[in-house]
């Protein structure tokens, strides 16, 4: 294959997808519940960081008789329920970060009757002060996307990033780079994808935390080895928010590189499905929104800057702006740009499944989690979203009162021979193959994982994004307790006690065991009884 032929072939995929399928217009299983309409209530699709416009919108609620009734998602899976219409009579309104991504689809555009910024922020790069210094990148006001790239690539910078499939934060770092990078004059092309392509590779060898939220991002970075993580790759506003909370070693110094960004605008885009009564509410809430003096409020609450012009932005915010660098001209180049993230530019991942299979996952249980981890197997998912990627060493761990049976897979590159699909299908033969029966022994089998992961690591001597799912439907009644897996898990190496647990609960699971698992591991408790392919599908983002 020529040099950089991954994206050549990743956009081919793409293309005949494209060609081939259709999205379902029933709901998908990581949509948020469907609401109900009611007088006065604008029911809202959004991004999770909007939580912190709360007190805004309350005085809004008293101002114009207008309530925002949220519903959270990821802002890509966002816009694919605007295209695909299955957000059509459940929401009035989206609230995204950006509209960027929804734009570059023409059945999403056609989805928005009309749009209004409320807010910027734009992307930026928060370094601790100690490797601030130990860069010589004085104040950070002159830094590049090409030197931090460099001491990325060097070993000098580490940092965490949201997923970019389910993060627009991570998306609209992953397009400023590749802008950055490639010298694009005016919109992203698959050309310039490829000419920016070994210094994008550079750049995510640094990457040493990936999330797919930006609270739990935050939480990792508060965790992590002193040393280990120096920086932080998020909005502006939110990385000003954190050093509120953060300690003074800890404290991030926000640099907008100099060569340009990618924005947020928060736009509150109204619904073409939305009925009259809703479409008023909107207006209303829109024009109380764009007021001067609730503008200067909103970036003294967000710490993002206003719209309206003429309203200073909050105090520590610099009054200047960075030139907006070039998005993706079409969805194909997104979407190939993401494949290309997921499959061959990030550091590959070493992911350990452990799967209750005792006797009371029988019938639809057991059918439910053969169903869930299949689809991590197919080959439909054009962003690798939620597929296994390609490098990706996969483990599968079977256990009742004992562990049954262990097996791992290596995901081939698809540019090699044989390519993943031949692997991709004998992982879903073994998760096929899981049989319900015995008791559980969660704690042993958790430990398990653990000495894999120990023995993979010491064989491959690699650094790879590393985590452990534990899926079950009951308590742990066999072997050993939660006192004993603290104490074995005190008596872990550095580097195996980083590992995060992502434990899903799912049936009569025991949430007490579960949430001490992720508390102690630095994971995060996943609730798999709405939708086990859902949850599956949104850990993805934390691999």
């Amino acid at each position: 294959m020529k040099k950089h032929s991954w994206t050549v072939a990743a956009l081919a995929t793409l293309l005949a997808a494209a060609a081939c399928t259709s999205t379902p217009p029933g709901p998908k299983p990581s949509d948020p519940p469907a609401t109900t309409a009611q007088p006065g209530v604008l029911r809202v699709l959004a991004g999770s960081e909007l939580q912190d416009l709360a007190p805004i919108l309350e005085d809004a609620r008293k101002a114009t008789g207008v309530t925002v009734q949220f519903s959270w998602t990821g802002s890509l899976d966002g816009a694919d329920a605007v295209s695909s219409g299955r957000a059509d009579g459940k929401y009035d309104a989206v609230w995204f970060p950006s509209n960027q991504y929804l734009r570059l689809d023409d059945a999403g555009k056609s989805k928005v009757l009309s749009e209004t910024p409320v807010m910027v922020s734009p992307v930026a790069v928060g370094v601790r002060s100690s490797v601030l210094n130990e860069l010589g990148w004085g104040d950070g006001s002159k830094v590049s996307w090409a030197q931090i790239g460099d001491a990325a690539s060097a070993g000098k910078l580490a940092y965490g990033m949201a997923d970019p499939s389910r993060s627009n934060s991570g998306f609209s770092t992953l397009v400023a780079v590749a802008s950055a990078f490639s010298g694009a004059g005016a919109a992203l092309t698959e050309g310039d994808v490829q000419k920016a392509a070994p210094q994008l590779k550079q750049f995510f060898t640094g990457q040493k935390l990936t999330s797919g939220s930006s609270g739990w991002l935050a939480q990792a970075y508060t965790r992590a080895e002193p040393g280990k993580v120096g920086a932080l790759v998020n909005y502006e506003s939110v990385l000003l928010s954190m050093n509120k909370s953060l300690a003074a070693d800890q404290q991030l110094t926000v640099i907008r590189p100099v060569d340009g960004v990618v924005s947020a605008d928060y736009p509150l885009s109204l619904l073409s499905s939305s009925a009259q009564r809703e479409r008023d509410s909107f207006q209303r809430l829109t024009a109380y929104l764009l007021k001067e003096d609730v503008q200067k409020r909103i970036s003294e609450v967000t710490l993002r800057r206003p719209v309206a012009p003429g309203v200073s932005p909050a105090a520590g915010l610099p009054a200047d702006r960075r030139r907006e660098l070039p998005f993706p001209g079409s969805r194909a180049v997104a979407d190939g740009l993401l494949a290309s993230y997921q499959n061959e530019l990030r550091r590959p991942s070493r992911t350990v499944y452990v799967l209750d299979t005792s006797g009371s996952m029988e019938g639809s249980r057991i059918s439910a989690l053969k169903s869930a981890l299949g689809r991590l197997t197919g080959a439909d998912d054009t962003r690798a979203v939620r597929r296994f990627r390609d490098r990706e060493e996969v483990t599968l761990i079977s256990f009742a009162s004992k562990v049954k049976w262990a097996r791992t897979h290596a995901v081939p590159a698809s540019g090699s021979k044989p390519g993943p699909e031949a692997e991709l299908a004998s992982i879903n033969a073994d998760v096929q193959s899981l049989a319900a029966s015995g008791g559980t022994a969660l704690y042993d089998s958790l430990e398990e994982a653990y000495r894999v992961i120990d023995r993979q690591q010491s064989a491959a001597g690699d650094d790879r994004f590393t985590s452990i799912v534990l899926m079950t439907d009951g308590e742990s009644n066999e072997g050993a307790s939660d006192g004993d897996f603290k104490r074995f898990h005190d008596g872990l190496p550095s580097g195996q006690k980083s590992i995060p647990v992502f434990p899903i609960k799912f049936g009569e699971a025991a949430v007490g065991q579960l949430q001490g698992i992720a508390d102690v591991s630095g994971g995060k408790l996943f609730d798999g009884s709405g939708s086990l392919d859902g949850v599956f599908e949104e850990i993805r983002g934390y691999q």
